[in-house]
């Protein structure tokens, strides 16, 4: 029979109190957490009134009934005081003996005990939800157990198969260098024959052990290799090996990022981030068209990369953020942070083809800071496709215009002025090979605008990496030829450039793509 009193569980017939808080279920009905947590099994809860089943891992997964805790102290509160208790007149006051003062003292600290209590509170629901996460998370390491056990299984089916094979293969040399020996023997017998009788018996003898040794090559091709041991060790060490190099990549890295470290967050706030990090270990172009708080905040600190593995060598870039605009720079033969996140370049570049094309470089020279500039590219033609390259570093030989310098200036301070650059092999304006073959039929833009971005030498040129930028309009009239680009802003990063006393020493000390996903 249920019990009618609301101050207790109506299966266990005991009060609820701080051990056994009252906790409400989706289907409305209340009972301690203790009974809760007891009813729980194999991840489900029947409710023991409506017999509704609900998915659980623990009892802190369901709210407390506050309303029904504070009923219960209302109900206290009006309860008969207990023998020996002291009796309060209506309206006596209890604190008429203390002074005004140590009134004020007092409720200050009933105000501190209240807040700190409040504290208490919150900080135990979080543990309680954190309990919660952390059993479905010792849930979901039992069943990962369960399938290391099997593959330990296939592992040691594996062994026992190779095993085997083995002695298969042990036994077969041993009969084959047997085979062999005799052989030899017959071959010695045949040197040192000396009657037409010894002739006879030594070729029948050699026959025989011909015949045998024909038998063993046949036997050894049929034999060898068992395609069942071969497959099944393959597949066996492929599925360990996968699983341990991620094991070793994950939990390798144990250091904890500092901006995981903030204070001021709840214990459920950082176990949100942390979890929120750790799933985007490897990230796609989603992630960067959705430009997340937690994505975000890798790329400020410096923890996202692109990657591109070109046989045994893998290299990486940078992304970055700048002004709102994310930037991925050349790729580069260096050691990437301990905590990285990396998309692989291919897929991010494979998603730009479908939208604006836009590079960025960096020019620096001595006595000056860096500024950038951004061109937006004609990826219809040969010359921008190759362009690209050379500011990404896609190609395996990792040939970038990184490091290299503008070659010299034409027509300074007159009409149709425009520097020249790109020499990625030499770097003193002998070099420029192609990247990609020549198309003949490729057509390309004419401009005399300041900002146009042009092939220095023709398309078919040894040289046709090396571009022109123009920093002045063109006179009336004029124009340049094979123009696969223009310069969209840091126009006057390049006529700072030109000014410059000595314009080799000016560097394309960065470069890259804009990100416009």
């Amino acid at each position: 029979m249920a019990s009618s009193k609301p101050e207790e569980c109506t299966v266990c017939f005991n009060n609820y109190d701080d051990l056994r808080r009252p906790q409400s279920l989706p289907c409305g009905h209340t009972f301690c957490s203790q009974c809760i947590e007891d009813t729980i099994k194999n991840v489900q809860l029947i409710c023991p009134s409506c017999r509704t089943e609900h998915s659980a891992t623990a009892a802190t997964q369901f709210p407390i009934n506050y309303g029904l805790e504070e009923l219960i102290k209302n109900i206290k509160s009006m309860q008969l005081p207990s023998v020996g208790a002291v009796s309060v007149k209506p309206g006596q006051d209890r604190t008429r003996g203390i002074s005004k003062k140590l009134r004020s003292v007092v409720q200050e600290h009933k105000s501190s005990i209240s807040n700190l209590i409040s504290e208490c509170e919150e900080v135990l629901s979080q543990l309680g939800k954190y309990q919660g996460q952390v059993r479905g998370w010792k849930t979901q390491h039992h069943q990962l157990q369960d399938k290391l056990f099997d593959l330990v299984k296939q592992n040691k089916a594996a062994l026992k198969l190779l095993e085997q094979e083995d002695t298969s293969v042990v036994n077969m040399t041993t009969e084959g260098e047997a085979g062999k020996k005799q052989l030899q023997i017959m071959l010695e017998c045949l040197d040192t024959v000396n009657t037409a009788q010894e002739v006879v018996t030594t070729i029948n003898e050699a026959d025989q052990y011909n015949v045998e040794a024909e038998d063993w090559i046949q036997k050894c091709q049929e034999l060898f290799p068992d395609i069942n041991t071969v497959c099944t060790s393959v597949k066996v060490q492929e599925t360990i090996k996968n699983a341990l190099d991620l094991v070793v990549m994950e939990t390798g890295d144990t250091d904890v990022p500092s901006f995981l470290e903030e204070s001021g967050s709840t214990i459920m706030e950082k176990v949100e981030r942390i979890t929120g990090e750790i799933s985007l270990k490897t990230l796609t172009v989603d992630h960067l068209r959705g430009m997340s708080k937690n994505f975000k905040r890798l790329v400020e600190a410096g923890l996202v990369l692109g990657v591109q593995q070109d046989q045994h060598v893998l290299r990486h870039s940078k992304i970055t953020l700048q002004d709102g605009q994310l930037y991925l720079h050349s790729l580069q033969h260096q050691t990437p942070p301990t905590h990285a996140h990396t998309i692989q370049v291919m897929e991010v570049m494979k998603a730009l083809e479908s939208s604006s094309s836009r590079i960025f470089l960096d020019l620096a020279w001595p006595g000056s800071t860096r500024g950038r500039l951004h061109i937006q590219l004609n990826t219809d033609t040969l010359l921008a496709k190759q362009f690209m390259l050379l500011c990404t570093g896609q190609q395996q030989s990792g040939s970038s215009f990184l490091n290299t310098k503008l070659l010299g200036v034409w027509k300074k301070g007159e009409p149709g002025e425009c520097v020249r650059g790109g020499d990625y092999q030499y770097n003193n304006g002998s070099g420029g090979a192609p990247l990609l073959p020549h198309q003949h039929d490729l057509q390309y833009q004419k401009s005399g605008r300041a900002g146009a971005v042009w092939s220095w030498w023709e398309p078919c040129s040894d040289k046709s990496t090396q571009f022109g930028i123009t920093t002045r309009d063109c006179t009336p009239g004029s124009q340049w030829l094979c123009v696969f680009g223009e310069v969209v802003s840091g126009l006057d990063v390049v006529r700072a450039a030109v000014n410059h006393s000595d314009i080799s020493k000016v560097t394309v000390v960065d470069c890259g793509v804009v990100l416009t996903l």
